[in-house]
């Protein structure tokens, strides 16, 4: 019996190192209550070296290398959605998402709303000024000038700290590439972010150059809403810590803003312009390719809506042309992004379920659009003579047939133009779906000068696609039109 046991316990010694880490962790209490979920993570849109896309497009990043791993450790998977830090902490109050970890800084503030995570990152903030600035070398040669800081971040608060004691104006935008945009156009005279972020920035080329020691700052983490997902945050601790317990946490970090300046925080060489069309254009073609089609399916919704409440604007019916009127006032009367962001992320709240982002961008443009193709399709039929009108009726038509066999024709070629210049500035407006992470043309083209801050190529490339793009839209609608007219 004892050689037995022996026997066994030797078995145990050799076999139990034999065990997958996977296998290791779901033997743990945190993993086997995340084992197999998927938990959905918002994330900001260009944070480098915390979230932003490479050349392929994949999002990369410190946040999102360390989520992955940890998933992959304890179990779980993610579904990662790129919306803009504001948008992020929206989502996760609407319930559009479980996590948000975007370099969120730890405060007592933000506590009493959300829970987080152990902290994975202890940050601190920079002054930055142009490279070739020679006038401003502390916070004391600030006085009168602008300092562009990035919205909600741990650099906007100490900006605001410091503003009334050196004389400095604070500017908040929602990017880091815009901060630095500002410094070098001379719209501000420097910047003030997180010290990663600035030296990821400084090794990609972007003009910068920092005058000040890193300020010691509070701590980032991943956060959920206040007293769920408990599981999530316990599993994100037990990952996090093997990480660190094994070296592979301080291998992610420092491959991203490590001394050594590796492959991924500093190019061998700045590629030529050429060559950044090349590699930009997959990505560009994608987002050229989403903007046409969520252009095509809200024009078709606009179109019927514009047709079937532009007679019921004119309907001597006061109930429907009420509605038609209540309708266009409220859609002309706000602005597009309101309603971007209340499909997006108001309506999950009240209906209690979620909604993708392809149905709230068809729904904002659509509903935005068609408010104006109403006022259109009504002018058109009222531009036909009276006569048309009573000439029908008095052949023995019906005002409903004389309208649909008379009027309506009419009325289409009155309406053309207008319908196609409404088309074009649906195909414009498109853009401003990036504010709720949809993959537009702009959207892809942020991801891309986030990574590689060449803002004004990038741009550059963008309004020649979108110029091609709407030149043949209008040629093709025009074509239409005479054919029409014809």
């Amino acid at each position: 019996m004892g050689l037995l046991a022996l026997v066994l316990g030797l078995s145990a010694l050799i076999v139990a190192p034999l065990a997958t880490p996977a296998q290791a962790a779901q033997d743990s209490p945190a993993a086997q209550a995340v084992h197999g979920r998927t938990f959905r993570v918002a994330t900001d849109t260009t944070f480098a070296p915390f979230e932003f896309r490479d050349s392929s497009g994949k999002l990369v990043g410190i946040d999102m290398d360390l989520i992955r791993k940890i998933a992959d450790i304890e179990g779980f998977s993610v579904q990662i959605q790129s919306l803009g830090f504001n948008a992020a902490l929206q989502a996760l109050n609407s319930q559009q998402a479980d996590v948000v970890i975007a370099g969120m800084t730890i405060t007592d503030q933000r506590k009493q709303v959300y829970d987080f995570t152990d902290p994975y990152f202890d940050s601190g903030v920079q002054m930055a000024i142009a490279k070739d600035n020679d006038q401003i070398h502390s916070y004391k040669d600030l006085r009168g000038t602008v300092v562009a800081v990035k919205t909600g971040s741990e650099g906007e608060a100490f900006a605001k700290q410091r503003a009334a004691q050196y004389g400095f104006t604070v500017k908040a935008v929602d990017q880091s590439s815009t901060m630095y945009e500002m410094v070098k156009s001379g719209n501000a005279q420097a910047v003030i972010d997180d010290y990663p972020v600035l030296a990821y920035g400084i090794a990609q080329g972007n003009g910068l150059k920092t005058v000040t020691k890193k300020e010691p700052g509070a701590s980032y983490g991943a956060a959920v809403r206040k007293g769920e997902n408990k599981e999530f945050v316990a599993a994100f601790n037990e990952g996090l810590a093997k990480m660190k317990a094994d070296g592979s946490y301080k291998q992610l970090v420092d491959s991203y803003v490590g001394s050594g300046q590796s492959s991924k925080s500093a190019p061998a060489s700045r590629p030529g312009f050429f060559e950044l069309v090349r590699q930009a254009f997959p990505s560009l073609m994608l987002g050229l390719r989403n903007t046409l089609a969520i252009t095509a399916i809200s024009f078709v919704i606009a179109l019927a809506i514009g047709i079937i409440l532009g007679l019921w604007r004119i309907s001597p019916n006061r109930i429907l042309s009420w509605i038609a009127r209540i309708y266009v006032a409220v859609f002309r009367g706000t602005p597009v992004l309101v309603w971007a962001f209340f499909f997006y992320l108001g309506v999950p709240q009240l209906i209690g379920h979620r909604i993708s982002i392809w149905l709230a961008g068809a729904l904002t443009l659509s509903l935005n659009s068609g408010a104006y193709l109403v006022e259109i399709v009504r002018g058109a039929i009222e531009s036909v003579d009276v006569g048309q009108m009573e000439g029908a009726r008095s052949l023995g038509l019906t005002r409903r047939m004389a309208l649909r066999r008379v009027i309506l024709p009419q009325a289409v070629r009155f309406a053309t133009p207008s319908i196609i210049n409404q088309l074009v500035i649906m195909l414009k407006d498109s853009s401003l779906l990036l504010a709720i992470g949809f993959g537009e043309l702009l959207y892809q083209a942020q991801q891309i000068y986030a990574a590689n801050f060449r803002v004004t190529e990038t741009l550059f490339m963008v309004g020649v696609i979108y110029f091609v793009a709407i030149s043949a839209l209008t040629w093709m609608a025009n074509m239409l039109d005479r054919r029409l007219h014809r």
